[in-house]
């Protein structure tokens, strides 16, 4: 019996470590060879990649004092994901000398981070009042719209050179 369960053990802990980690970019080959064959000149290199985005896990309503409804009533999504990035070498007919026959942008995936909008409601009645015999009195309904947030960090390098 003993056996049985460390063979099992050993089961799970080898499927857990064979399964492929997630992504955070997909690598997206242009391929343009059969142009620059067809056409006989030499086309840019275009590499790009594109983000895998994220859901998180919503911060949850928070009660107050007072209210009937929480603060939060539509809490807000946060969605970590990236930028999408780009490769790109470009050839030059020698315009800028002898030395710089290629200019080349390499902009990576950058992260993103957002949180979507959220809504905050009050219902049109206050919480129950002992002086009112426990019954709720009547008030203006309050509605408001939580912003979005989005944080990101992008950089490129350019560069010409030769053959880069």
């Amino acid at each position: 019996m003993l056996v049985v369960a460390v063979v099992a053990g050993a089961a799970v802990i080898t499927a857990a470590t064979a399964a492929p980690a997630a992504a955070a970019a997909v690598p997206v080959p242009v391929p343009l060879g059969g142009a620059e064959t067809a056409l006989g000149m030499e086309l840019p290199e275009v590499e790009g990649e594109l983000p895998v985005p994220k859901p998180g896990a919503p911060e949850g309503p928070r009660y107050v004092e007072g209210r009937l409804l929480p603060e939060r009533t539509l809490p807000q999504l946060p969605v970590s994901s990236g930028l999408p990035g780009v490769d790109l070498r470009q050839p030059l007919p020698r315009v800028l000398g002898d030395e710089f026959d290629h200019a080349a942008v390499d902009a990576p995936a950058a992260d993103l981070r957002a949180l979507a909008p959220g809504l905050s409601l009050d219902a049109p009645l206050s919480a129950p009042d002992g002086d009112g015999f426990g019954l709720p009195a009547a008030k203006l309904p309050q509605a408001g719209v939580l912003s979005p947030v989005v944080q990101s960090v992008p950089t490129a390098d350019l560069g010409v050179g030769p053959g880069l």
